[in-house]
């Protein structure tokens, strides 16, 4: 690393997330007579039962980003071998059944109602350290006990399996009521709901098309952004050691600097009008230009140059799948956006707003001068890693549609049945949706919004582009909205989604009033059934940008 940023020129290596806990395979035992099936059953356990699983944030624990948890209690190991809730909830009950404890005897222990215990027995409570050790003294064991890997009864894991299953996103998406898990159910029954909900999602994964093989890339690189708080500190430096190799000595990154900055690495810029449309820029190695647009229209015209200069420093080949596109897209939007908004300058600026209870969004676009949105994806950045503050980050179309998401202060956005967030329709009474039935577009929208999981507290803006009109919006918990300007606001407004009486469905009356009798024609999004062209994963026309470089590059 460090030999890295002496060279601003060396290619970046691959960095991810820690990666999740392994899971190991535990196969079952003959079924039935003559033997049956000898299936993996719990071998994925929360990864194929919930999508992408506990590292896509929709699992137990913390990891998911849910609470303290025990995992953020010890450490805070997300992603380690720390067992989640449902785990601990069982070894916790095995150890009391094996020194026959009663629950009410176990909960006088450690202070507790037996009720209480019977929560974190069945993995619905977060435990905090002080806790865990009170349990291990109780139950006449040690914490290592407890957070240990020893393997727990063929019951437990599959029970743990199929609560797993009914907290995952497909589970949900088919409207059904929980089930519950009583030792009367027994083992085979279990083991039968469970190849079930495996036929079911094969069955999504094998339907899903090109654009689902993209979203789900973009699920679980959300996750690994999540684990590091959308905090890349080797790409922080980067940014910062191109930006003193041009003397640039802090505030906003003007044209002219970004200039220098493609100069100092060794580019010529050409602006063209002939660009092709599938492409922002074009880099040629060989003579050592790069082609942007003249016109760019709604986006920051710095923007495609450092993101092009980005892909440069960072040796970035072409994407082979899915998942290599938007790493790649990440990490230089991340570093461009570095380079805008310095962390050195803006990290103080923060700091001094918030000590002042004057966190904006705005604000911060107006200092670096900047678009909204390249704003609001730098607060996410630096706001949990400097200012200790939980955010989420979402883009919404006009329509209601997701375009970007991120959290990792628990917001829960609407998801398929295989975890993705893209194209999911936001509640109506969200802020992202609700800023658009408001007259006044300079001014920001303030709103908290009572949810399920809690209230939330978010600043909503709308910028349009060439596709339609976006909002653009920043949240937190409410316990944290005291550190923005807008936190006064009288806006409250109420969501219940995913129930779908929230706004899903019409009301009952408006619903038969106009059943058979209204015929809405549908906009076909052209995109809709597009795959991408055979053998790009970028969607990007080869043809068009050989053709393009044929006819700009100088004459040897």
């Amino acid at each position: 690393m460090n030999d890295r940023r002496a060279d601003a020129l060396a290619p970046l290596p691959a960095q991810t997330a820690p990666p999740s806990a392994p899971i190991t395979v535990q196969k079952s035992g003959p079924r039935g007579p003559g033997g049956g099936e000898n299936r993996t059953v719990i071998a994925r356990g929360a990864a194929a039962r919930e999508g992408v699983g506990a590292a896509a944030g929709e699992g137990v624990g913390a990891a998911a980003g849910e609470g303290v948890g025990a995992a953020a209690a010890v450490g805070g190991r997300a992603g380690s071998d720390v067992p989640d809730a449902l785990t601990l909830g069982k070894r916790i009950r095995a150890l009391r059944l094996a020194r026959r404890m009663t629950v009410g005897a176990l909960g006088a222990a450690i202070g507790r109602a037996a009720s209480q215990v019977s929560v974190i027995e069945n993995g619905k409570r977060e435990l905090k350290l002080a806790e865990l050790q009170r349990l291990a003294t109780a139950l006449g064991t040690d914490l290592d006990a407890l957070l240990g890997s020893a393997s727990l009864s063929r019951r437990d894991e599959l029970e743990i399996a199929l609560a797993r299953a009914q907290q995952g996103p497909l589970f949900a998406s088919l409207r059904l009521g929980a089930l519950p898990i009583r030792r009367s159910l027994s083992d085979d029954a279990i083991e039968t709901i469970l190849a079930l909900h495996d036929e079911l999602e094969r069955l999504h994964r094998e339907r899903a098309a090109t654009p689902e093989e993209a979203r789900r890339a973009n699920t679980e690189l959300r996750a690994q952004q999540r684990a590091r708080d959308n905090h890349y500190a080797e790409l922080e430096q980067i940014a910062a050691d191109l930006l003193a190799a041009i003397g640039h000595r802090g505030g906003p990154l003007s044209q002219r600097a970004a200039s220098e900055l493609a100069a100092h690495l060794g580019f010529s810029i050409h602006y063209v009008r002939d660009l092709p449309v599938t492409t922002r820029s074009i880099t040629d190695h060989r003579h050592h230009r790069i082609y942007l647009p003249i016109h760019q229209p709604g986006t920051d015209p710095r923007s495609a140059l450092l993101q092009a200069l980005g892909a440069h420093v960072l040796g970035q080949p072409e994407p082979s799948d899915y998942g290599d596109l938007l790493r790649q897209r990440v990490e230089t939007n991340y570093l461009a956006g570095a380079l805008l908004v310095p962390e050195s300058s803006a990290v103080p600026y923060l700091a001094k707003a918030k000590a002042a209870r004057e966190l904006s969004v705005e604000d911060l676009r107006d200092h670096f001068a900047v678009s909204y949105e390249t704003a609001a994806h730098r607060f996410t950045n630096l706001a949990t890693k400097h200012l200790g503050i939980p955010v989420h980050f979402i883009k919404v179309h006009s329509s209601g549609a997701i375009s970007k998401a991120y959290e990792n202060d628990g917001a829960k956005f609407p998801v398929d049945p295989l975890g993705s967030v893209e194209g999911q329709r936001v509640c109506r009474w969200w802020s992202a949706r609700q800023v658009f039935s408001v007259e006044d577009r300079l001014s920001p929208y303030h709103q908290y919004t009572d949810k399920p999981n809690g209230t939330y507290w978010c600043t909503s803006h709308i910028e349009s582009a060439s596709n339609g009109d976006f909002s653009v919006s920043v949240g937190t918990r409410f316990a944290e909205a005291k550190w923005f300007r807008g936190r006064d606001t009288s806006n409250r407004l109420e969501s219940r989604c995913p129930d779908p009486s929230c706004c899903r469905d019409p009301e009952p009356a408006l619903a038969a009033t106009w059943a058979g009798v209204a015929w809405p024609s549908a906009r076909l999004n052209s995109s809709l059934l597009a795959a991408m062209p055979d053998g790009s994963t970028t969607g990007v026309d080869k043809v068009a940008v050989v053709e393009f470089l044929e006819r700009h590059a100088p004459v040897d």
